[in-house]
């Protein structure tokens, strides 16, 4: 499946879009050219909102920026107490 496809192409190959968004594929669906639309999975979506999600939280940056300084460390969940 090509990365970009026209409406017109994208509605005559409806399931092959469907089939590589689940795949992981990403397609641009143009109009005269331009961009208009994206198709991908929902999977693909689900982790982007999440990326953003994260990257909104001021606490959750500073405690990944502390991991990457070094600063801390992970651990395992059993080794918390109750």
């Amino acid at each position: 499946m090509k990365s970009t496809v026209s409406i017109s192409e994208g509605q005559d190959s409806f399931p092959a879009l469907i089939k590589a968004a689940e795949k992981g594929s990403v397609v641009t669906v143009t109009r005269h050219g331009a961009p208009v639309a994206v198709v991908m999975g929902y999977d693909h979506l689900t982790a982007i909102a999440e990326t953003l999600e994260v990257m909104g939280n001021p606490a959750a940056m500073a405690a990944i920026e502390e991991y990457r300084a070094g600063k801390s460390k992970f651990g395992d969940l059993d080794d918390i107490p109750e």
